[in-house]
């Protein structure tokens, strides 16, 4: 006897912190929650499989997603469920069932169960695990009289350990289509256009010439930025210097 059972509420404590810290479960051979425990019943996979899909088609806010059979002849039943607790928040449950035969030639039908609660935060209140038990509290009352407890199958099973391993690892690689940490829509800005001030100069009188830009001076020759500043400089003084004008002087001639 373990001496953290005398503590008073432990399994409703564990409960708790297990709805604020996880909001994926799934069932298990040794689980934490005794009714997330694998199921195993004495009948065939297609009553069981029935079974589930009559409960997604009549219980509320509950969708069949997907039927399909998975490598090595295992059942896999998706469905997604709406949940009132979580305001709405969409949880994925899928459930695997697999058949076998034990040494007496009779049927035994393993059933699997996962749920994933499509939520950012990391806690689902417990929706994920309520989600596994309904189904399953639905299924031990349906089979009730055909339920193979874990001794009776170890002693009835061909195989336990090897198929229950190979059972649970091929449940565990089967993956949910919904991801946990789907990628977020980048944003798309749009920036206004820079607005450049073009600087307006009046336009060059007749006979001067314009000033070279720094730029173009820097890759002209010195000998053109000369005789052009110097052809410049002729024409500024020619102009500043008004013509004189040309007199004419006429005399009259006496007549002696």
């Amino acid at each position: 006897m373990d001496l953290l059972d005398l503590i008073p509420f432990r399994n409703e404590m564990v409960k708790v912190y297990h709805c604020l810290t996880d909001n994926a479960t799934h069932t298990s051979e040794k689980p934490i929650f005794s009714e997330l425990k694998v199921r195993r019943y004495e009948r065939q996979m297609n009553d069981i499989a029935d079974l589930i899909l009559d409960k997604i088609s009549r219980w509320v806010k509950w969708t069949l997603i997907s039927e399909k059979t998975a490598v090595g002849g295992m059942l896999v039943i998706r469905a997604e469920v709406m949940s009132f607790a979580l305001l709405g928040m969409k949880i994925d449950a899928t459930f695997g069932l697999l058949e076998e035969k034990d040494v007496n030639g009779r049927l035994i039908t393993t059933v699997n169960a996962k749920a994933e609660t499509i939520i950012e935060s990391k806690g689902d209140l417990g929706e994920s695990r309520r989600v596994i038990r309904m189904m399953l509290a639905a299924l031990d009352f349906e089979f009730r009289t055909d339920v193979v407890k874990e001794d009776e199958y170890l002693f009835r099973s061909v195989d336990p350990k090897g198929s229950t391993s190979a059972f649970q690892q091929l449940f565990d690689e089967t993956r949910l289509e919904h991801k946990k940490n789907t990628p977020k829509a980048t944003k798309i800005e749009f920036k206004k256009p820079v607005k450049q001030a073009i600087p307006f100069k009046s336009a060059a009188k007749s006979g001067e010439q314009a000033p070279i830009p720094a730029a173009a001076a820097q890759t002209l020759p010195v000998e053109q930025i000369t005789s052009s500043a110097a052809t410049a400089a002729g024409a500024g003084e020619s102009s500043s210097k008004p013509a004189r004008p040309k007199v004419t002087i006429i005399t009259m001639k006496k007549n002696s």
